[in-house]
């Protein structure tokens, strides 16, 4: 062989070479980045070749996948809107987003690793692929009953089974129509997105378990009293100091009671009295005589600061470590910087009512097949045991008494005893303050527990507390279990 043709040969095989490595790098070390562009439209298409698995409550679907002709093949919708829309989250042609179709996008899609041997065994029998359904633990009552009963108002409200940790009813407002995001035609897709992601109520949140938590305000003294009884040291008739303003250590600045009077006569008032009534200047001074590590102890024991996901993923509820004497004082009363979600008051509430036993929250009930066979269920599991069985009854019987007639009448129900706290949350100088409710009914045989906040009192501004604005929604929503 000659030189020229040596040389042109040598030439031809290091081309071939590049070629070969090139295609290597490409095929096997740059795939998945390729895949995951934003402008990969190939790919962006094939995730509409199979057909969506729904999301059911009970026998009705709130995320369902419809055939449509062109080059979607199908089109997610949302019969129920908003209603559900923080807990489904939204199916669009950039992807999953939000609630269950981001969280469990791998069984809605089909693509789940639990989905392996279905997927073979439609190779084999030619059945169409489709994606799991899942089955919520929503009563579809419960969760109309909070919509409606937010109404307007910024918040939200939760709804737990105490007994099994099931997640009754979820609602976050504002809420957003995911049908919206899940559109075909990509330019009102992005108006409709770009509207909602600069909308300052941000209605993309779900603000029962992320976004900005909430200070809890007096809703918290159901802590407090919980480490103050299980120390031993007080019992429900235990007698606490209860002024008009509480002198704080350290600080020119004391603690006073809301409207500016002593919580009994001679600045005195038992430990029973002063849940009913919701006296700061009483469980300021607990605070301070159990001291922040007890706070911070007992929170703990009923979910505060563990990473949940029920599936989706739940932003932990906080007491602040290294608390000072006033700091004491103004967090036993759930202010400071006491923060929580309105789920982790639920299972505040949930605990008492469960005899002490926290358990863990969840949503998806079950996970079936396209055929309808069970492919898995969800258990109840125990979280923790925050306090004693005799702990929790004498909360019990101490929040009864706050609806029977104290700070929580307007939550009462008509041959049912319900038990609850009340909570009217500082937040902002100058801002109207959040109002809260935490209840369970029936007090004697729980079978639901909830949470509700209405953010800077809703329609009643600065006249709002935590009686008058949130017990309602919550006694709508016990009302739609129970009745």
């Amino acid at each position: 062989m000659n030189a020229p043709i040596r040389r042109l040969s040598t030439f031809v095989a290091l081309l071939f070479a590049t070629l070969l490595v090139s295609t290597t790098i490409i095929q096997v070390f740059l795939a998945k980045g390729l895949n995951a562009r934003e402008d990969n439209r190939r790919t962006l298409l094939s995730t509409y070749a199979r057909e969506r698995g729904q999301i059911l409550v009970g026998d009705t679907p709130i995320a369902v996948s419809t055939p449509v002709s062109g080059e979607f093949k199908f089109l997610r919708t949302y019969p129920a809107g908003p209603m559900y829309a923080d807990l489904t989250g939204y199916y669009s042609f950039y992807g999953a987003a939000g609630g269950l179709e981001s969280t469990e996008n791998a069984l809605l899609s089909g693509s789940s690793d639990k989905l392996f041997y279905r997927r073979v065994s439609d190779l084999f029998t030619g059945r169409k692929a489709k994606g799991a359904n899942l089955v919520l633990t929503i009563n579809a009552k419960a969760q109309e009953a909070a919509y409606d009963a937010l109404g307007d108002q910024r918040g939200a409200a939760v709804a737990l089974n105490p007994k099994t940790g099931e997640i009754l009813a979820m609602v976050s407002k504002p809420s957003y129509d995911p049908n919206a995001l899940a559109s075909h035609d990509l330019a009102a897709l992005d108006t409709a997105y770009k509207a909602l992601n600069g909308d300052p109520a941000r209605p993309l949140v779900n603000r029962a378990i992320a976004g900005n938590l909430y200070p809890p305000g007096s809703t918290f003294k159901v802590v407090t009293a919980a480490a103050a009884l299980s120390s031993g040291r007080f019992q429900p008739d235990s007698v606490l100091p209860g002024p008009a303003n509480l002198d704080l250590p350290q600080t020119t600045v004391g603690l006073p009671n809301s409207g500016g009077r002593a919580c009994g006569a001679d600045d005195k008032v038992s430990l029973t009295d002063a849940l009913r009534i919701s006296c700061n200047t009483a469980f300021g001074w607990l605070g301070m005589e159990l001291g922040g590590d007890a706070l911070r102890q007992q929170a703990a024991k009923f979910g505060f600061g563990d990473q949940l996901a029920v599936p989706m993923r739940v932003t932990a509820s906080s007491v602040p470590a290294e608390l000072n004497k006033p700091q004491e004082a103004q967090s036993a009363v759930g202010q400071y910087d006491v923060r929580v979600t309105p789920l982790q008051m639920a299972m505040v509430a949930a605990g008492i009512a469960n005899k002490g036993v926290v358990m863990k929250p969840y949503l998806v009930q079950s996970v079936l097949a396209s055929d309808l066979t069970t492919i898995e269920s969800g258990e109840p599991s125990t979280l923790s045991e925050a306090i004693s069985p005799d702990v929790a009854a004498e909360l019990t019987t101490m929040m009864t008494s706050v609806v029977a007639s104290g700070t929580g009448t307007a939550a009462q129900m008509d041959g049912i005893t319900v038990a609850g706290k009340t909570g009217t949350a500082q937040h902002a100088p100058g801002a109207a303050p959040h109002a809260w409710f935490i209840s369970f009914a029936p007090a004697e045989n729980p079978t639901v527990a909830v949470a509700v906040v209405v953010e800077e009192g809703g329609t009643a501004g600065n006249e709002a507390s935590g009686g008058r604005t949130a017990a309602p929604v919550a006694k709508a929503i016990m009302e739609a279990v129970l009745r």
